[in-house]
């Protein structure tokens, strides 16, 4: 079935789609991973995106169910060069286009997609729509214009878990809380993780690290954490406009003010803000898994997991100092404060698919809450 994807700059790409007859619209992005593509399918991070993937041949391994980063697909579209229909892989229980059907995600081949990337990289990231109706493309492109900028758009609520939960390494655990207090099960340190669009590997290294953790929405205020009685606060990684996020930045701030704090991805960019720094769009982003990324403090280069278009700037800040920094185009990936137990990276240690360069952050964060609190 013939679809076009048009961009609001009124560039159109020709294609078919593999899903049926449909429409998505969102920011299209591109990401450079060659493996991955169900890990990136279910990252609460991309609500609101189409994703473009660099790599020509897409869908040969097919999906499973213990894949997942999430309990659903969040990406609002998926553009590959071709699809493969016939997956071959033990671990395989649906094809991509069998996946992606199921739970009415639009998902396009044919596309040009080295002439799609090469123009995002050009003009950035802009809006795009996706059509299989393609009698009039002036009325796909009205679309893709009339869609919201991804600039000052707030999403972490629309990700969010609908209320408190535990985290068995496979699934949430939903749990009630008794008159705001949580009995907390284990004897880790107990660490509150605001999901803001949370990948649920997260939480398994969170657990390999010995934290009792409890997850809690991102509506969540600082007086509801307190009550909770945590050891430590972690910011998960989430879509969307940090700067469009005035309560979670207010809570920020006044929980990294007591407790030790870490956050990635969109919690690395709270802190970033609560501590008095500034957000910026990038052009295009950095959505992939082969960015490098310079740790200032070993010296060490790791090769990094990256999903995120907006970055922090914490020029000017006295008490914070530049820990990580991305070595294709110089932007902040990490920072610390002298003096208050706080840490933060941008990119993604969890690197779920890969690679696994970074993932002694949790370890540092452990390390941390044991020196500040003992447990």
């Amino acid at each position: 079935m013939k679809a076009i994807l048009a961009l609001e700059d009124g560039t159109l790409f020709h294609g078919e789609s593999f899903t049926g007859q449909g429409v998505a619209g969102g920011e299209v992005i591109f990401n450079t991973g060659m493996t991955g593509y169900q890990e990136v399918l279910t990252d609460p991070s991309y609500h609101g995106q189409m994703v473009c993937m660099t790599y020509p041949h897409i869908g040969n391994y097919g999906v499973n169910p213990a894949d997942v980063e999430s309990a659903k697909i969040h990406v609002a579209g998926f553009i590959v060069k071709e699809c493969c229909k016939t997956p071959s892989n033990w671990r395989a229980t649906a094809s991509l286009p069998e996946y992606l059907t199921r739970q009415g995600v639009m998902g396009v081949e044919g596309i040009d997609t080295r002439a799609l990337t090469r123009h995002l990289r050009l003009h950035g990231a802009m809006r795009g729509y996706i059509s299989t109706d393609v009698s009039d493309p002036k009325l796909i492109i009205e679309a893709a214009r009339n869609l919201p900028s991804m600039e000052g758009l707030g999403l972490a609520d629309r990700v969010t878990c609908a209320g408190p939960y535990g985290f068995d390494g496979k699934k949430p655990i939903p749990v009630d809380l008794v008159d705001g207090t949580y009995a907390w099960p284990g004897p880790g340190p107990r660490v509150v993780v605001y999901d803001m669009g949370i990948k649920w590997n997260i939480l398994r290294l969170l657990l390999d690290q010995g934290f009792d953790i409890l997850a809690v929405p991102s509506t969540f205020t600082a007086d509801q954490v307190k009550r909770l009685s945590p050891d430590a606060v972690f910011l998960s990684n989430g879509p969307g406009d940090p700067a469009a996020l005035p309560g979670l930045i207010e809570a920020t701030a006044v929980l990294a003010d007591i407790y030790p704090t870490a956050g990635i991805c969109l919690g690395h960019q709270l802190l970033g803000l609560a501590l008095g720094g500034r957000t910026f769009k990038l052009k295009f982003g950095h959505h992939g898994l082969n960015h490098p990324v310079k740790d200032l403090e070993t010296g060490r280069i790791e090769i990094s997991s990256q999903n995120h278009g907006f970055c922090v700037d914490i020029d000017g800040l006295k008490d914070v100092r530049p820990t990580h920094i991305n070595l294709n185009d110089q932007t902040l990936e990490g920072f610390a404060h002298v003096k208050k137990p706080i840490i933060a990276i941008q990119h993604h240690p969890e690197a779920a698919p890969g690679p696994h360069d970074s993932r002694f952050f949790f370890r540092r964060f452990r390390d941390m809450v044991r020196e500040h609190t003992g447990r």
